[in-house]
């Protein structure tokens, strides 16, 4: 058997079975393109959410005594990780079920969610409060 698709009579589409009418070859790119776009938001939303966290573990405070090299080398990369893969993973596995608006929707919502479930887990050292001080 031929992988290559029999041609339709006088020119008109065949049908694929998906049950969608525009699917041209500028379908996929445009799909494509929304994605990147959206690991760039991802990105972008989580390094805004994660960097000020780990503003005090990359600095270290005083004679940068308190810097974290864990939260520098794993955690920070693993956040900024989940927002750059969320929203593209999501929308990819929306836009089979829906349309690109409500996949949308979804994105962001994963997105939210998710940035949620890191500030629910991920504490990272933050300088001294007024309460302990800088002692004597």
């Amino acid at each position: 058997m031929s992988e290559n698709p029999v041609p339709a009579p006088d020119g008109a589409r065949a049908y694929d079975g998906d049950g969608d009418e525009g699917d041209g070859p500028d379908d996929g790119t445009a799909q494509g393109a929304v994605g990147c776009l959206l690991a760039l938001v991802g990105g972008t939303a989580a390094g805004v959410f994660a960097l000020p966290r780990a503003a005090y573990s990359i600095d270290g405070g005083f004679e940068a005594e308190a810097r974290d090299w864990s939260v520098i080398l794993v955690e920070l990369p693993l956040v900024l990780l989940l927002g750059l893969l969320l929203p593209p993973l999501a929308w990819a596995a929306a836009t089979r079920w829906l349309r690109p608006w409500a996949a949308l929707l979804v994105c962001a919502a994963a997105l939210a969610l998710g940035l949620w479930g890191v500030a629910a887990v991920w504490q990272p050292r933050q300088p001294p409060g007024p309460v302990e001080g800088p002692g004597i």
